[in-house]
């Protein structure tokens, strides 16, 4: 299993709905998620802009993409429906998410320990359809595999800690 996810057909008819409302009220897309929790399903759009978003910036999206849902009708099973911000410490599942975040420092957890760490904190140098380069605090680059790592997220706040 790899972080990096591919989209489901429900997935990507619901992101090709969602882009052309998010450019229009100037929001970029960061994810679509359709997940089952427990009994219920979940459709949630996740959205970000320069600055970070707000409730208005949720709450604007949230309406007319609702109207278009229902317009469209792309999941024929009843979903609870939610838009959000990525917030931090944000999971990065996508190509473009690595593209956005070069630079950045990123928290690594490994599926199996990697030279005995299970979780690793480095700088993203770089990536490409099969890893990320990342730099260590000796500025050394690294290649790690999508394959190795259960999850990578953006470490953007220096409160969050490795758990």
């Amino acid at each position: 299993m790899s972080v990096i996810k591919s989209d489901s057909p429900t997935v990507q008819r619901v992101r090709e709905i969602a882009e052309p409302l998010c450019e229009e009220l100037g929001l970029y897309l960061w994810d679509v998620r359709y997940e089952k929790e427990g009994a219920s399903w979940y459709l949630r759009i996740i959205i970000d802009k320069d600055g970070g978003v707000d409730m208005n910036d949720c709450e604007a999206l949230h309406r007319p993409l609702s109207d278009k849902l229902d317009e469209v009708d792309p999941i024929k099973q009843s979903y609870i429906f939610e838009v959000s911000s990525p917030g931090l410490g944000r999971e990065l599942r996508r190509l473009d998410h690595f593209e956005v975040c070069i630079g950045d420092p990123i928290k690594i957890r490994f599926i199996r320990p990697r030279d005995g760490e299970k979780e690793i904190l480095r700088v993203l140098a770089g990536y490409d359809k099969d890893g990320i380069t990342v730099l260590d605090e000796n500025e050394q680059e690294e290649k790690i595999s999508f394959e190795e790592c259960a999850k990578i997220t953006l470490f953007d706040d220096e409160d969050l800690e490795l758990d």
